[in-house]
């Protein structure tokens, strides 16, 4: 994995899906109960295999498999005192600007507080800058002609 700058905002060429899992980890091991990560990119580019990622380094139960159809799935911590994980896909709100995403996520009755734990948004851009001010905001893109895949993270302050 080639990367440049702090892991609170930087750059990375990701060869490998195991590069895009390490990013992941990375990232991961940072981020903190009521944190927000945004991930915006194209089917295809990484989003739910950096979750993966995300999750390992926060060790949370259950696999990590792209929320579509449920719109979000919680990931209880394996160790006490540490933050969930819940992972959230919004593409089926995609044609719904004006969606509550707060609201949506409260009909769900995901049985935890989103300021105890990291949300991760998939395809969140635009919609889950609603859950926090400050947010992670990570860019993946597949490299034209290639397997390698681009991101770029920084975090989004008011």
């Amino acid at each position: 994995m080639a990367e440049s700058g702090r892991l609170d905002a930087g750059t990375a060429e990701l060869a490998s899906p195991e590069d895009t899992l390490e990013l992941g980890r990375r990232l991961g091991t940072e981020l903190r109960a009521g944190d927000v990560v945004v991930l915006s990119g194209p089917l295809g580019a990484g989003k739910t295999l950096l979750t993966k990622g995300i999750a390992e380094a926060m060790d949370v139960e259950g696999p990590i498999t792209s929320p579509t159809f449920v719109l979000a799935r919680l990931h209880r911590p394996r160790r006490e005192q540490a933050p969930a994980l819940v992972h959230v896909d919004v593409y089926r709100l995609l044609d719904h600007a004006a969606a509550d995403l707060l609201a949506e996520l409260d009909s769900l009755d995901l049985d935890t507080d989103l300021d105890d734990a990291v949300v991760v948004v998939e395809w969140g851009e635009g919609l889950a800058e609603r859950l926090s001010d400050r947010h992670l905001d990570v860019r993946l893109e597949r490299l034209t002609d290639s397997e390698t895949r681009a991101a770029v993270w920084h975090w989004s302050t008011p």
